[in-house]
C-alpha cells in the first residue's frame, strides 16, 4: 500500500454536495504548513491548472462498484463507475481542470472546482497544451446530457 496526505484545502461557498452549477464556483486552493509560497510560484503564469483532490464526504456505503444509471436516470444507459466521473468512484479520487484567477500568497483562486468547503487537495498540475488531446474528443449522449447543467454560468451552453 501506500499513502497520500493532502497538499491544501479548498475554501468556498460550497458546503454541501451538489451535481450541477459548478461553472462560476470560485474556490481559494491553500496550501497546508507542510509547503511554502514557493512551490507554487509561477502558477499564475498559466491559464488552468489541473487539481487532484479526494471525495472526502463519500461513505464507504455509497461506493459504487457495478454499472448503474448516471444520476440514476432511468433514461441513460448503465454504465460502470469507470466510465462516468461520479464522485462514488472507489479511491474517492476526483480530477478537475480549473481557470486560474490569480495567486495570493500560499493560496490559488480558481474558478470552476466542482469540490466542496474543506477538500483536500492531493495535488496540482499546470495545464500545458501538448498534454492536452490533439484529435477531437467524443463522449456519450447521456454525458453531453449531464454536462449542460455541470458548468452553467461557464459558457456551456
Amino acid at each position: 500500500m501506500f499513502s497520500v496526505q493532502p497538499i491544501a484545502f479548498v475554501h468556498n461557498e460550497r458546503k454541501e454536495i451538489k451535481d450541477d452549477e459548478w461553472g462560476e464556483v470560485r474556490s481559494r486552493i491553500t496550501l497546508t504548513e507542510m509547503y511554502a509560497e514557493e512551490s507554487i510560484q509561477g502558477v499564475e503564469d498559466f491559464s488552468h491548472i489541473e487539481v487532484v483532490f479526494y471525495f472526502h464526504k463519500v461513505t464507504d456505503e455509497q461506493i459504487q462498484y457495478f454499472a448503474r444509471h448516471p444520476r440514476n436516470n432511468k433514461d441513460y444507459p448503465e454504465v460502470g463507475i469507470f466510465a462516468q466521473r461520479g464522485k462514488n468512484r472507489p479511491n474517492r479520487i476526483g480530477v478537475t481542470i480549473v481557470k486560474v484567477i490569480k495567486r495570493e500568497g500560499k493560496s490559488i483562486i480558481v474558478e470552476g472546482l466542482d469540490a466542496i468547503d474543506g477538500t483536500p487537495i492531493l495535488d496540482i498540475k499546470p495545464i500545458m497544451k501538448e498534454f492536452m488531446p490533439t484529435e477531437e474528443i467524443h463522449q456519450s449522449k447521456w454525458a453531453t446530457d449531464i454536462m449542460r447543467q455541470y458548468w452553467k454560468g461557464n459558457g456551456v451552453k
